[in-house]
């Protein structure tokens, strides 16, 4: 069996994406919108299940099959290239395999509606007999209400054609073995190997593959997130393509954040410091830097909330209790009252933020306690005034 990739943008030289396709679809016609977003950052390419798009025919293959066949197919335009990965529905399953049986080619893994299990052994069967019988033009009718969230076909109606128009030109066999594939398909109890970053998608409509599938998937392996849209159901990249373009390079730089670039670093720090220390802050540092500080502030902004406070190691209220302990330490009593009003913001209760300073007490000294319950006492003040 061989997969046919599809260039659907970006520089040749950036980190790499691959796409994986819902059954019944092509790379095109499903991704094209998500790609379009992507190429900024990421080489996309697209794979086509065998009789989609342009992958030829095959009537014999499983889940595994498809996975090595994504990798061989990767090899030849890349040869022993890491990369990211994102998959709908069997183009999730196929990412969940890959993981378990390639997981050093695989940077991050973006699963959409999708599962560790896909519907039952029986009701595979039963569709691959009805297209073997009457071809995949018999699915057309039904199709739409499990693709597609309500009102979708009328906002849209030409993305939604070009995706049906995919599944009508679709070989019947190689799609019935498709169905075979997924009536087989089964790694619940394999989720827990799985160590590559994941977010897990669930369109908030969809019934083929509802969050409670997605949610599964993200608790079971070993670093998952979960995202659920809403007004969407089984095809996310083409019903909200916006949306997944952004949650797959969220996911992309957070997990990894070597793949980012120096412009997209220092954009995701000034987001965080930000939400962290509030616009009013942040606004009045900026419009306060001379041609002396100026080179400072940005240094600030990239490395010490693009790098460090935008790693996903720990959270935000874990980062601010080391953060306030520091200061502390250290004497740094401008910085604490920030970081204490700071500390607010992420979460931390007022008798958390007392906890950590009688903490403090003990490792850093009583008179630095003391201080800092003065200082903090104040900032909370001014925070609540």
């Amino acid at each position: 069996m061989r997969l046919t990739l599809t260039e659907l943008g970006g520089d040749p030289e950036a980190p790499l994406m691959v796409l994986g396709p819902s059954l019944g679809t092509s790379a095109r016609s499903l991704w094209t919108g998500v790609a379009g977003d992507l190429s900024d950052d990421f080489r996309v390419v697209g794979w086509d299940l065998p009789g989609h798009g342009d992958s030829e025919p095959a009537q014999d293959f499983d889940v595994a099959g498809l996975a090595a066949a994504v990798v061989a197919a990767v090899d030849e335009l890349a040869p022993g290239q890491a990369f990211h990965y994102a998959g709908d529905s069997l183009g999730g399953a196929t990412g969940l395999q890959l993981l378990l049986d390639h997981p050093d080619r695989v940077r991050t893994a973006t699963l959409i509606s999708t599962g560790a299990k896909i519907g039952t052994s029986e009701s595979w069967a039963e569709r691959a007999e009805l297209v073997r019988r009457e071809g995949t033009g018999a699915l057309v009718e039904a199709t739409p209400a499990r693709w597609f969230a309500a009102g979708f076909t009328e906002r849209a109606p030409a993305i939604a054609e070009d995706l049906l128009a995919a599944l009508t030109a679709a070989d019947g066999p190689s799609y019935s073995a498709a169905c075979e594939a997924l009536a087989a398909f089964d790694v619940r109890d394999r989720l827990a190997e799985i160590a590559v970053p994941v977010l897990a998608v669930a369109g908030a409509e969809d019934v083929p593959t509802p969050p409670a599938s997605l949610r599964h998937i993200a608790d079971g392996v070993q670093h998952g997130e979960l995202a659920v849209l809403d007004a969407a159901a089984h095809l996310p990249p083409a019903e909200q393509p916006d949306q997944i373009a952004a949650l797959i390079r969220e996911h992309a730089e957070t997990a990894e954040p070597a793949t980012r670039t120096g412009r997209q670093v220092r954009a995701a720090g000034m987001k965080v410091r930000r939400e962290v220390l509030g616009d009013e802050h942040v606004d009045r540092a900026s419009a306060a830097a001379t041609d002396l500080t100026a080179e400072f502030q940005d240094l600030i902004t990239t490395y010490a909330w693009g790098e460090i406070w935008t790693r996903p190691g720990l959270d935000r209220r874990s980062r601010s209790m080391i953060t306030l302990t520091a200061l502390i330490a250290r004497g740094h009593h401008d910085e604490l009252a920030m970081h204490v009003r700071a500390a607010r913001r992420n979460g931390l209760s007022v008798a958390e933020i007392g906890e950590v300073i009688l903490q403090s007490a003990i490792y850093c000294g009583v008179p630095d306690a003391n201080t800092a319950f003065k200082i903090a006492q104040q900032a909370l003040a001014d925070d609540d005034a």
